[in-house]
């Protein structure tokens, strides 16, 4: 273990506070960013790792690559490093729970909540694919669901388990319980395998319990190469079937028969949020659907077409050393003008069947009724026309159109015009308005990197006025304090944020009084225009008349004539005390105490003495206690006082012994 870290601070900068978690590789701390004033996580990674110098080779590239992320659904990574043989990264503090929290909390949670929750997923995983970046670890552990109720995926690149299967290259994998099939075989991974793991992930959501169990890694990973999954709605009827046909397809044990890509899940998970009919079983989008048993026209390289091997002619085909871009006649012969006029004919002919095939392939040739033009109408809309024009609708992909209106189509494929046979399925792009982005937050940050961030977002940054600057406590003089909208909250990308500087603290600093007597304490705090209020209070270890304590406390500032309040001590608890009193009934004797007074909890000892002629008879007190004291006399100790007493002690007259008669002798 990594022992405690509380206090050290990594690189003169990152000052960590608390430990928030662990994991089977790494401990995570809150921490501060000194040079930024803000809050951060630091991600501490285990020394058996760390002395691993191919992990730490491994570590070094992924976190850069990590940083690199940019979405509002990935927690954003700000530096990683090295101190002292201890390697961390730095991440933004996220607030709020992970999704695995909230499942064992609450079982299933709301499909359409799932749904959301997916797609946001899906929008993550989609900007990581794009970079080439593979999770590796999906899991409810790593998807933070914030106070908004957006989420945040955690730890891409890098996220290892402890309970992992290990392929015969010991390469670390995800955890058993969500790792793909091929991963659980050591076989290489792919994007696929991140979508398999989401699947599990929203099973479990969905259900609150997960597709496959047992009582060690190796069997959960058997368990995910060979069998089936039991169909969510066993588990909870109420789970709607397009949800659960997403689900499944997800987790498919084919690669080739799960979603093609990240973003054709985050459609079909849209679909359904949005009301739209759910086709999972063979989903695609416009960019990945293949047209089936049509071959492609023969590619193009650098606008020169790509010609096959022409026998005979000496031309090199494609792929040899000069790149195919040159038809070079090398047989040492000077060829004819009729041989050359002849090879141009040839070229010119395969040119010719290249625009032919691309042309049919475009619908030149095609035969049916004329496609209508469903552009700027609502899917309902089109749907409707095509339909009476013969045709069917098929994907609605989304995106962002800053021109065309949320809900509206921006294209479609056929075109409008183009003919196809009756029955043909139209797929169109459906727009999502402007992009929708979330401000960033900048509290802490200098003017410039606040600007930096903001633009980072695809945001317009903007200083406000000086008017506007404000005092803060917390916020050092010149940073940025706040932003106009607030951090978190959703704008239209392109939308100006306003960010406003701190002017640090405002008023005077409260002197320490802490210790000193309570009428200097007092005329310190009034010549800095402090009010005061006084308490007091017993002290075992501070002297009578000193103050204990003041709030607020030293360092903190008040306007002139705001109040501090100051404890004063009035020594130690002193405690209670009991009078004590004897007295005699009649005559004969005396009794006397030790004391006429004695704490709580002390004693006291009565000595009975009675005169000549005189025995004790009784000994009792007001409480109705009898104590036993000879009767010539002697002393007796009452314990453990709780209240006061009062004894009485009562002599009685000796008996005097007869004389025996002498009596008379004869």
């Amino acid at each position: 273990m990594t022992g405690n870290m509380t206090g050290r601070v990594f690189n003169n900068r990152y000052q960590i506070t608390e430990r928030i978690g662990i994991g089977g590789m790494a401990e995570v701390y809150r921490a501060q960013d000194n040079v930024l004033g803000r809050l951060v996580a630091v991600k501490v990674m285990l020394p058996q790792y760390a002395a691993d110098p191919n992990f730490t080779q491994r570590f070094k590239q992924e976190a850069a690559a990590a940083a690199n992320l940019q979405s509002p659904y990935i927690v954003n990574v700000y530096d990683w490093g090295q101190d002292d043989g201890t390697y961390y990264i730095v991440m933004e503090f996220v607030r709020g729970s992970d999704l695995k929290t909230a499942i064992n909390e609450r079982g299933a949670i709301n499909q359409r909540k799932v749904a959301e929750i997916g797609s946001q997923v899906c929008q993550a995983l989609t900007v990581a694919h794009n970079l080439d970046i593979i999770h590796r670890d999906i899991k409810p552990q790593n998807i933070m669901v914030q106070p908004d109720g957006n989420v945040k995926v955690m730890d891409f690149g890098i996220a290892r388990a402890k309970n992992s299967v290990m392929t015969q290259t010991s390469s670390v994998l995800g955890t058993a319980h969500y790792i793909s099939p091929e991963q659980a075989q050591g076989k290489e991974l792919t994007a696929a395998s991140d979508i398999y793991s989401l699947g599990i992930v929203l099973y479990e959501a969905a259900t609150g319990r997960l597709p496959f169990d047992g009582p060690d890694a190796v069997s959960v990973a058997m368990k995910q190469v060979n069998d089936l999954p039991a169909p969510p709605r066993e588990i909870n009827p109420d789970i709607d079937p397009g949800l659960e046909a997403i689900i499944m397809r997800a987790m498919a044990k084919n690669p080739a028969e799960r979603f093609a890509t990240a973003q054709d899940m985050r459609y079909a998970l849209n679909d359904y949020l949005a009301g739209r009919p759910v086709n999972a079983g063979s989903f695609t989008s416009a960019e990945t659907a293949v047209m089936g048993g049509v071959v492609p026209p023969m590619a193009v390289a650098d606008g020169t077409a790509v010609m096959p091997a022409m026998g005979g002619n000496g031309v090199k085909p494609a792929g040899t050393s000069n790149g195919g871009k040159n038809f070079r006649v090398d047989d040492g012969k000077k060829k004819s003008n009729k041989k050359t006029i002849g090879i141009v004919i040839g070229i010119i002919a395969a040119l010719a069947v290249v625009g032919i095939a691309a042309y049919a392939l475009m619908g030149g040739f095609a035969t049916g009724d004329p496609v209508p033009d469903v552009t700027g109408k609502t899917v309902e809309e089109a749907t409707a026309e095509l339909k009476a024009a013969g045709f069917e609708m098929g994907t609605a992909d989304q995106k962002y159109d800053e021109k065309v209106e949320a809900g509206k189509i921006i294209s479609q494929d056929p075109k409008a015009g183009d003919k196809r046979e009756k029955g043909s399925k139209i797929n169109v792009v459906v727009s999502q308005g402007i992009e929708q982005v979330t401000v960033p937050d900048v509290t802490g940050m200098s003017a410039e990197d606040a600007k930096r961030v903001i633009k980072e977002k695809g945001l317009v940054p903007s200083a406000a006025s000086s008017d506007s600057s404000e005092y803060s406590d917390t916020i050092a003089k010149g940073s940025v304090v706040k932003t106009n909208p607030a951090a978190g909250q959703k704008v239209e990308k392109g939308a100006t944020v306003e960010y406003v500087i701190s002017l640090g603290t405002e008023g005077t600093e409260v002197p320490n009084v802490v210790g000193k007597r309570e009428g200097e304490a007092v005329a310190t705090l009034n010549n800095v225009d402090f009010n005061v209020t006084t308490d007091y209070a017993s002290s075992d270890t501070v002297a009578e008349g000193l103050v204990i304590s003041q709030n607020p406390g030293a360092g903190k500032t008040l306007k002139p004539g705001e109040t501090v309040n100051i404890v004063v001590s009035t020594g130690k608890d002193k405690p209670s005390s009991f009078t004590v009193t004897a007295s005699v009934s009649g005559e004969g004797g005396y009794v006397s105490p030790t004391t006429m007074e004695v704490d709580e909890g002390g004693s006291v000892t009565f000595t009975v003495t009675p005169t000549n002629g005189y025995t004790v008879s009784s000994v009792t007190d007001t409480n109705g206690n009898t104590y036993t004291v000879s009767p010539s006399g002697g002393s007796f100790t009452v314990s453990n006082v709780k209240n006061s007493i009062a004894v009485t002690v009562v002599f009685k007259q000796s008996t005097p012994t007869p004389t025996p008669d002498s009596g008379t002798t004869n």
